[in-house]
């Protein structure tokens, strides 16, 4: 039982229920889970309070809908929003005090059919380190990403889905170049929200609802002599244009965009209009990116799995395979898993891959000319770790099975 339904179920709360005390509670649970988000959702009979826990929602309490209006009242209270207005959505920032460990949150209301939804996305200033070492790369990906990071001009790309990691390693990556040129160099971020603030960086937030957009703060920025910029997300033509302009004209750009895999990267800016030609000087790489769970180091035990899984395994990799699941214990609450570890792909743009961009060839036709450069895959980088027993052959299959359709 979390601290929510203890608090909930508790004489004190029996007698007078202290509407503050039962949300702290609720971010009380989510730090002890280390939980990225809290979901607070009127359900049909209830309020269901949800813990997005290694990119997995979990249940942590149900609780009577006559309280939903109080527990999102309380949210608009700690964000400095309007407590009155209940139609529209509302986005807003707190910061807890010293008995919640100081823990920053984002707070988005949404108005649904039942009342008001609230999802809390929760940042702990205690884990603000951003070192590339510390983000569980393998060697031959750590040693890929950082030799882009030394070249002084073009485009390095990041995809993934929400949650796959992009902006912690952008930031690392931002601190990595710090720490190896210092004072001497100048570094600049355009970013929607800025989630943490950088020494040395110059950080702003775009608000679309002053025009202030990605492609006006970048077309600004240009005249800020920075030497190395980060774009939060390439979203639109515009966008892209100047992004990769930057590149060509003596900066270093590092931004993420949507793509299933790497190599997608360039058909969706080839249909953002920008000229395959442009594409092909500028773009230095494409880092792709995805967390698996990690399997719970307590309770991580061989097993065996599905011989229709087996399938997916290269016959050469299952005679040494050390497969490994959790079994569940209470140090990971009986999920199997702690922590999560990346997977990536790192698509080096070389002479090869830009004749193949210039002639504008499909997605799947430009991974294989990367795949025939040496680029090791994110199914090859997912089933490595998974014959190393770090993480369940069915956790890979249900991260990494939409890139393989």
């Amino acid at each position: 039982m979390g601290y929510t339904e203890q608090y909930f179920h508790s004489e004190a709360a029996q007698q007078s229920l202290e509407i503050p005390v039962l949300v702290n509670c609720m971010i009380q649970d989510a730090i002890h889970l280390a939980a990225s988000d809290v979901h607070v959702e009127p359900w049909e009979k209830s309020i269901c309070v949800r813990a997005r826990v290694n990119g997995v929602l979990g249940e942590i309490a149900h609780l009577p809908l006559d309280l939903l209006d109080k527990i999102s009242t309380r949210f608009k209270v700690m964000s400095n929003l309007v407590t009155y207005q209940a139609g529209t959505p509302q986005d807003g920032a707190a910061i807890c005090g010293p008995e919640l460990d100081g823990v920053q949150l984002r707070v988005s209301i949404f108005p649904t059919t039942r009342g008001e939804k609230v999802v809390v996305r929760l940042f702990d200033p205690r884990d603000r380190r951003f070192e590339l070492d510390s983000l569980g790369f393998d060697d031959d990906t750590l040693h890929g990403l950082t030799k882009l990071l030394k070249r002084s001009s073009g485009l390095l790309l990041f995809t993934g889905p929400t949650g796959s990691g992009k902006t912690s390693t952008m930031y690392s990556s931002l601190c990595y170049i710090m720490q190896r040129d210092g004072t001497s160099i100048s570094i600049s971020t355009v970013e929607d929200p800025v989630e943490f603030n950088l020494p040395m960086v110059s950080q702003t937030q775009i608000n679309p609802a002053q025009e202030f957009t990605y492609a006006a703060a970048l077309r600004s920025l240009m005249r800020q002599d920075p030497e190395v910029i980060m774009v939060g997300e390439i979203r639109d033509p515009e966008t892209a244009a100047i992004a990769v302009q930057a590149g060509l004209t003596g900066h270093l750009v590092i931004s993420t965009i949507h793509s299933g895999v790497s190599a997608g990267a360039f058909t969706r800016l080839i249909n953002m209009q920008i000229e395959p030609f442009m594409l092909a000087s500028s773009i230095l790489g494409v880092f792709g990116l995805r967390l698996l769970r990690a399997n719970c180091p307590n309770c991580s035990q061989p097993y065996e799995p599905e011989p229709s899984l087996l399938k997916v395994v290269p016959e050469e990799m299952l005679a040494g395979a050390q497969f490994r699941k959790g079994a569940g214990c209470e140090q990971c609450g009986g999920t199997g898993f702690a922590g999560r570890i990346p997977v990536t792909e790192v698509l080096v743009v070389d002479e090869p891959f830009r004749e193949a961009v210039l002639k504008k060839v499909p997605t799947r036709a430009l991974e294989e000319v990367a795949i025939g450069q040496g680029m090791k895959t994110l199914w090859q980088s997912g089933v490595k770790r998974v014959v190393t027993g770090r993480t369940s052959l069915e956790e890979m299959v249900r991260i990494l099975a939409a890139d393989m359709i």
